[in-house]
């Protein structure tokens, strides 16, 4: 059987190891060292100051204003077409008949009623006609997509992502987390390569805000993927980072600050999702935030789940363990990845193992001059 995912690129995912729990948080992230397993896949930006001059001028006010995300159609054949975003959902995971690489229109979004409780073990598997049930330790999210009006850290840190991918700008998300070089980025795979080719005028904007950059933009000087996204774009990889040069002499995390990120850590935890959805019934102009405890995907991925009506454009937010409301920091731990097509009152997003650690590692071992 196949099936297609349509990957939004604004929504991101990567698989679970098991491994000893890692927590790198501003007090050990330098401490951080190269990990001897996985090897992520580094790609030059604008890594001269010529060419960083050019991406911050192509980034106009009204091109951030129009860039849109985009509605991406993959096979498990590897094929993947694109079609201009609209409407509420974000990536959908959408049954095909056997021998069939034909994109099938996405179901309308389901509402929740009383579902069955999920299997007891993850179907590797699943059936054409099979849909999600409701995890019994799901906890009612205390936000599934509202504004963020507290302020803290998070307004400064989360951010607008924008680069232009085969010739039409577009947006995701991003978040400044604490680095050797204090200069990274963590995001989703899509949003910094697709379609075999990795995105170009990719800058970061943290703190956007209806059109306005009160810390100004950041230009990446490399980016960074695991190999599994970088050779197929497997969803279950879908994580990335870039590394940002400096701007008016100042390194990004010494002007923001930076969120701490874990590794590894215990699944079904209560999480904070952030990110700044572009399709319906969002725009883009403001930070956006969803909160619950997460369940394990039993369906396709290896993600975790969350109760969250963010849309595209989102991709790449950051998901945070022991968020904290009154200060607005966290421990980053996952990024908005995917929805399905028949559930789009949940978001997915990897879990952060040895894959997600050696993007991190290698990104803040990079020279950001």
């Amino acid at each position: 059987m196949h099936r297609t995912a349509r990957r939004l690129i604004p929504i991101l995912a990567i698989s679970p190891v098991a491994a000893a729990g890692i927590l790198l948080t501003a007090s050990t992230a330098e401490a951080a060292k190269p990990s001897a397993a996985p090897r992520p896949i580094v790609h030059n930006a604008a890594d001269s100051t010529s060419e960083q001059r050019v991406v911050k001028q192509f980034w106009t006010p009204a091109k951030m204003a129009a860039a849109k995300p985009l509605d991406l159609v993959r096979s498990r054949n590897g094929r993947t077409t694109t079609a201009p975003s609209g409407g509420k959902g974000g990536t959908a995971i959408v049954p095909q008949a056997p021998g069939s690489h034909a994109a099938k229109p996405a179901a309308a979004p389901v509402t929740p009623t009383t579902p069955p409780p999920p299997p007891a073990t993850p179907s590797a598997s699943p059936s054409a006609t099979a849909t999600p049930a409701t995890p019994s330790s799901v906890l009612a999210a205390r936000s599934s997509g509202a504004a963020w009006t507290t302020g803290g850290t998070i307004v400064k840190t989360e951010g607008r992502v924008f680069f232009t991918y085969q010739g039409r700008s577009a947006s995701c998300s991003g978040t400044a987390v604490t680095s050797a070089n204090k200069s990274v980025v963590v995001t989703a795979g899509h949003c910094v390569k697709l379609g075999g080719a990795f995105h170009t005028n990719w800058a970061f904007v943290p703190g956007y805000s209806a059109g306005s950059r009160p810390y100004g933009t950041w230009v990446a000087t490399s980016l960074l993927t695991t190999p599994q996204w970088n050779s197929s774009e497997d969803m279950n990889y879908d994580m990335a980072a870039a590394v940002v040069a400096p701007l008016n002499g100042q390194r990004l995390v010494d002007v923001v600050g930076g969120q701490g990120v874990a590794f590894n850590q215990p699944r079904g935890r209560q999480m904070y999702a952030f990110g700044y959805p572009a399709a319906s019934p969002y725009d883009g102009s403001k930070l956006i935030y969803c909160s619950g405890r997460v369940f394990n995907d039993f369906l396709i991925s290896t993600d975790q789940g969350l109760t969250c009506d963010m849309t595209g454009g989102a991709s790449g937010g950051g998901w945070f363990l022991s968020f904290d409301e009154s200060t607005g920091a966290g421990t980053l731990n996952s990024v908005n990845s995917f929805k399905y097509n028949f559930a789009s009152y949940w978001m997915f997003g990897p879990y952060f193992g040895p894959e997600a650690q050696a993007v991190y590692t290698a990104a803040q071992n990079q020279d950001a001059t």
